[in-house]
């Protein structure tokens, strides 16, 4: 009767990949997918705009990097574990909206950044960072960006229009119709988008006490127009 060692009982390919598995390589890796999470976690705290500031989606930038570097650790020496990993990942379908065109741009940096600490390229990881970083807080902090407006105008005189444009045109640098609308009972809508000069608002004021008019409202546009 042959001996039956315990190796050989619990024998399996899982034994093997945890001989062939480096915790230290693994620990620098976590650890640096960490450190840059940080970086990315102030940098946009630094270089956030909105009205909402999100805490929770920061925080989720440092977990997205480290579970891509995890990912990236596990599959990194085994082939047939990376095609199943494709293939299970493809099946994850992500709801949440992102309405800040940056805030995927910080997604995939943390993305990107998890994918290098897990091949092992900190160095390359580091650098890049710290480039980006650099970018997006010089260009974020320091460049003015002139938001346009839409200004929503109801009226229920027809020849309100030309006096309209005559003190659009005085108070704004640029400005251009977007859409106009009869409404029952000859009333009129126009909108305009406009740039104004020195952000002063004030002549909204003057455009309310025409006569004729019903309402004017002036609202921050983000680039995106519905009819």
């Amino acid at each position: 009767m042959s001996n039956i060692s315990f190796e050989d009982i619990f024998k399996s390919s899982i034994l093997e990949k945890t001989s062939n598995f480096s915790v230290i390589d693994s620990l620098i890796g976590l650890l640096v997918a960490f450190g840059v999470g940080l970086f990315i976690y102030y940098v946009y705290k630094k270089t956030f705009s909105g009205v909402i500031y999100s805490h929770t989606f920061n925080i989720s930038l440092i977990i997205i990097s480290m579970a891509t570097a995890l990912i990236i650790i596990g599959i990194s020496s085994n082939v047939l574990l990376s095609l199943g990993m494709v293939g299970a990942l493809s099946i994850v379908r992500f709801r949440t909206p992102i309405k800040d065109p940056m805030d995927l741009v910080y997604l995939f940096w943390a993305i990107v950044s998890g994918i290098l600490c897990g091949a092992g390229f900190i160095v390359l990881v580091i650098l890049g960072a710290l480039l980006i970083g650099i970018v997006l807080i010089l260009f974020t902090n320091r460049i003015k960006i002139e938001n346009p407006y839409l200004l929503v105008i109801k009226y229920t005189n027809e020849s309100l229009e030309d006096s309209l444009t005559k003190t659009i045109s005085d108070h704004a640098k640029k400005f251009s119709v977007k859409s106009k609308s009869i409404m029952p009972g000859n009333d009129f809508e126009v909108t305009y988008e406009i740039r104004v000069k020195e952000n002063n608002a004030t002549f909204i004021n003057n455009i309310s006490k025409l006569d004729g008019v019903k309402s004017a409202i002036m609202l921050s546009y983000d680039g995106n127009f519905t009819a």
